[in-house]
């Protein structure tokens, strides 16, 4: 187990930006024993229920307009994990206005957990006005829950350094990668700006689902940390919750765990072959004729990046 304080990660994430653009793009959206581009696709109809029964051929994938062919499909992130793990993070808040409501919510999130019996490890970033974070298997599962219980709230809030150093974790894993933040509060802290995080979002292969407790927020703060959090979430195909208050934790969790069991991963091998680490939009429609998926909506990534090689980038005459 390793642990990390924001005092010394931040330095090291913000290094991010100062890079070539290509430096920032080296980790590929997926990596296997071939060069897949993972996709993961919730699709829900116009009702907004979840629809889990749609096949491969319903599917069109497009990599900057152009068609790609599907040759990985699968249904569920629990459906196949030993050949494409699932990797759980959790950021939780634990700055000092969390006081009031800190039994529940770490109840609630030890529930969440305790559900996803199928992930390969669990990432628990809290953070208040440092960030500390430690990467659990499932046989460290108590350690875990230890861990959760024993954080007391205090201090202030470094949600963006916090998203920073779980980004700057999981971009050396492989697999599927799934984070679910809960914070009650704006960022009061970090180094990070929000500018940053949303490019370390984009250069990631990460699928964000945030719970914005806005309880204690005035009115002007509640609207802008829905655009924000909305705008951290939508990049990467997840979404944003917005309880009325901590009661509606544990619903809230119980629709992310459906979700996941409902999401569609799709993986091509892209057309595009150069390693030029450019961003590569992803577009991802229905094909299917039924008449109750005329109006559905699609969560997916916005795109990833390509692969790097600076030989091959420097050959390039574009």
């Amino acid at each position: 187990m390793r642990w990390l304080e924001s005092r010394l990660l931040a330095p090291v994430v913000a290094a991010l930006f100062l890079a070539p653009a290509g430096v920032q793009a080296q980790q590929p959206l997926f990596t296997s024993r071939i060069d897949l581009v993972h996709v993961g696709v919730t699709v829900l109809d116009r009702d907004g229920n979840l629809v889990t029964d749609l096949t491969r051929d319903d599917f069109e994938v497009l990599e900057d307009g152009r068609p790609q062919d599907v040759r990985y499909f699968s249904v569920g992130l629990s459906s196949d994990v030993d050949d494409i793990p699932l990797h759980l993070g959790l950021l939780l808040d634990m700055s000092g206005s969390m006081q009031r409501n800190d039994r529940f919510q770490k109840t609630a999130a030890i529930r969440f957990l305790n559900t996803l019996t199928y992930a390969a490890d669990m990432t628990l970033v809290d953070f208040d006005t440092e960030v500390r974070v430690g990467r659990y298997g499932q046989q460290d599962f108590g350690r875990l829950i230890e861990r959760i219980r024993s954080r007391r709230p205090e201090g202030y809030t470094a949600l963006y350094d916090a998203l920073g150093v779980y980004l700057d974790g999981a971009f050396e894993q492989d697999g599927r990668k799934v984070l679910v933040l809960y914070t009650d509060g704006e960022d009061t802290r970090s180094r990070l700006s929000i500018r940053d995080v949303r490019d370390l979002l984009r250069a990631s292969d990460v699928t964000v689902y945030a719970i914005g407790f806005q309880g204690e927020l005035r009115s002007r703060g509640r609207q802008r940390q829905r655009m924000r959090l909305g705008q951290l979430t939508e990049i990467t195909g997840g979404t944003a919750y917005f309880p009325y208050s901590v009661n509606g934790l544990e619903e809230i969790y119980a629709e992310i765990v459906e979700e996941l069991d409902g999401r569609y991963s799709l993986g091509y091998i892209s057309t595009n072959t150069r390693q030029d680490g450019s961003w590569r939009e992803l577009d991802v429609h229905l094909r299917s004729d039924r008449t109750d998926l005329r109006d559905a909506e699609l969560r997916v990534r916005e795109g990833y990046y390509a692969i790097w090689d600076e030989d091959e980038a420097a050959s390039d005459p574009r």
